[in-house]
């Protein structure tokens, strides 16, 4: 990005709102004072080894480690000689003083409850651990977890881990070619899964797809079966084993085994659509400590909350806040299995009436659709047990963000809007509840120890509000390791781009008070008559435009413009589509933008394509822009007929 780029027109969000930390959250949060913040930041940035070295008494070590890091981009190591087991920190450790509490509270889409004290969950882990030593797993080897949001999707990550042995969880929204995908990168020996999931009603059929996949996929020997659904299943002889039966013969303890600090402890795909996925390896100490000191820090546990990530485990968010970092910290977790609108859109709300849900960490695609569902769903409900909102995922613009603060947070919880990546593991910047004044839209400040900066193409420092490159600095615990069986892709996707500093691929500004903006991956950066506009930026215009509830804007080739903007727009209920209604959303992009980032069209729909973790498929709606075929891997679509939908949608 060059000064040229934005001299003519600044295209940039305005947002003068700001909310201080309520004085009673303040008083009793883990991080309550400046002085505090401001003393963690200057001994990361001082003596980095020390401040790490202090940290690293969050976690139970079986043996001490005698250096803290060894870095040589892109390869780092950190708390050499160190030895612990993840398993135990999230369970063993916990049991004398809170063995009886609830670790998991669990509702299925279909409303069955259950709860897991740490102490049942640290059996059912060990009893499933014996059962996989019983099978051949060694550690090291790659097990793939395919499964519904269920108990035993967690159980099996803890027990992988226990043992030393890989997991690799695979959403349960793949079909089966991303599975065999996956499985086949992984070299995965043993596949854990479920006859089927419940998703709006309907149930998935897990084992179907699984039996598809495993006709191409020859280093798995055997595949382990969970009843969820007690629908009719094929289980062949030999390789297909059922868990319930299986592991009721298990020993109920299983001793964990301490291994080395840089112990592999999970290889996660991300969900690209093109091309060979790419696996992403995090190590067990460095991950596991910045999973917990985040999630201490920035969502302000305490002994008697109930936390709710809403995520599926088969993302990282659901590895890092719905498993690793709360468990560590012997937290209470809500696992609910189904979709937020079934069998009415005040699911969420209900279920957190029920449990008394205190910290609530969702995604803006979700808090979008609960708008265009609309505020009576929100109202029947007390949400009076809330003390703090997360979001995570993308970037929240404004008006989400107040509603979000409005509606759910009862203008009283402080909201903790965060920025991370599957390869930095764990949270990089975020606002600190009890200290930070924050401003709707922005994720505030990096974390300290966190060496974020906005650069240009050399690497140079950018000044206020002139956008660029989002890069880290210094190395951190929880940042990837490597590409799994493909280390020439760290270096060449997070290390090549600007010399000696990890590239994020996203584009951010900072503002006169160092707070950070995301504006979006740098591919989803537009250029129309020669600026470059953030397609955040633009969207987040659209949705504060009044009756809009959710927007995904694309470009496609315009001969004139290089590029043309094509918006895709969700109403809020009882809002009509009109070409009036279309008209007064261009001007009202126009109007607080510049003319440059007027929409060419406005495509009004029902529902935009999502994935089942409420991401926009905007791949899809590229294709959609240029003409109404679609090619390529749809599997992860959450509903198909948003497609057909689409292609019908006129243009205004």
């Amino acid at each position: 990005m060059t000064q040229d780029d934005t001299s003519h027109q600044e295209i940039s969000l305005h947002e003068q709102r700001r909310f201080a930390p309520p004085v009673d959250f303040a008083k009793r949060a883990r991080i309550h004072s400046q002085q505090t913040y401001q003393s963690l930041c200057d001994q990361a940035e001082n003596d980095p080894e020390g401040y790490w070295r202090e940290q690293a008494k969050l976690l139970d070590w079986a043996q001490p480690f005698n250096r803290v890091m060894q870095w040589q981009a892109p390869h780092c190591q950190w708390f050499l000689d160190g030895k612990l087991n993840v398993s135990y920190n999230c369970l063993d450790r916990h049991l004398l003083h809170h063995g009886d509490k609830a670790a998991l509270l669990f509702e299925g889409e279909p409303g069955d409850r259950r709860c897991l004290t740490y102490r049942q969950l640290h059996e059912e882990v060990c009893q499933l651990a014996n059962g996989l030593l019983a099978l051949g797993v060694q550690p090291k080897d790659r097990v793939a977890i395919y499964m519904p949001l269920i108990p035993e999707a967690i159980v099996a990550m803890l027990a992988c881990a226990r043992i030393g042995a890989m997991h690799s969880v695979v959403f349960g929204g793949f079909a089966s070619d991303a599975l065999r995908d996956r499985i086949n990168d992984a070299g995965a020996s043993l596949v854990l899964t479920a006859d089927g999931s419940y998703r709006r009603g309907q149930i998935i059929p897990l084992k179907e797809y699984v039996d598809e996949a495993l006709t191409q996929t020859p280093s798995v020997k055997h595949v382990m079966v969970i009843k969820r659904t007690q629908q009719p299943i094929s289980m062949k002889p030999e390789r297909d084993i059922d868990y319930h039966s299986f592991i009721a013969r298990q020993p109920t303890y299983c001793e964990p085994t301490a291994f080395d600090s840089e112990h592999p402890l999970f290889v996660l795909y991300t969900s690209g659509t093109t091309g060979k996925p790419k696996g992403v390896v995090h190590a067990s100490a460095g991950y596991l400590l910045n999973a917990a000191l985040t999630t201490s820090w920035i969502f302000d546990v305490r002994d008697e909350d109930i936390y709710w990530c809403t995520a599926d485990i088969g993302w990282i968010t659901g590895h890092t806040y719905v498993v690793y970092g709360p468990l560590a910290l012997a937290s209470t977790i809500v696992l609910y299995e189904g979709a937020p609108n079934h069998p009415q859109p005040d699911r969420f709300w209900e279920i957190i009436d029920r449990y008394r849900v205190s910290i609530f960490y969702t995604a803006p695609t979700a808090i979008r659709s609960f708008i265009k569902w609309g505020d009576e769903f929100v109202n029947r409900h007390q949400l009076d047990s809330l003390r703090l909102l997360g979001s995570v995922g993308e970037p929240i613009n404004p008006e989400a963000w107040m509603w979000y603060h409005r509606l759910i947070g009862k203008n009283r919880c402080p909201i903790v809007d965060t920025w991370w990546q599957t390869e930095t593991g764990a949270i990089m910047a975020s606002p600190l509840p009890g200290i930070t004044t924050t401003k709707p839209g922005s994720c505030t400040r990096p974390l300290p120890g966190m060496a974020m900066d906005v650069v240009d193409k050399q690497g140079i420092s950018l000044g206020a509000n002139e956008k660029g490159y989002l890069v880290i600095k210094k190395p951190w615990p929880s940042m990837l390791r490597s590409i799994f069986n493909d280390p020439e892709r760290l270096q060449k996707n997070y290390f090549s781009e600007i010399p000696g500093v990890y590239f994020s691929g996203d584009s951010a500004k900072k503002d006169h008070d160092g707070y950070f903006w995301i504006l979006g991956r740098m591919d989803d950066v537009l250029k129309v008559a020669g600026h470059r506009l953030g397609t955040m930026e633009v969207e987040s215009s659209i949705v504060s435009c009044e009756g809009v509830a959710e927007a995904a804007v694309v470009g496609r080739p315009d001969d004139i413009k290089g590029q043309a903007l094509v918006a895709f727009v969700t109403l809020k209920s009882g809002i009509v589509p009109s070409h009036e209604l279309a008209n007064k959303i261009k001007s009202h992009v126009a109007y607080h933008l510049g003319g440059v980032a007027r929409p060419d069209v406005i495509r009004f729909a029902d529902v935009l394509p999502k994935t089942r973790s409420g991401k926009i498929m905007r791949r899809l709606l590229r294709e959609l822009a240029v003409g109404n075929s679609i090619s390529g891997d749809v599997s992860t679509l959450e509903d198909l007929s948003s497609l057909e939908k689409l292609r019908g949608s006129e243009e205004e």
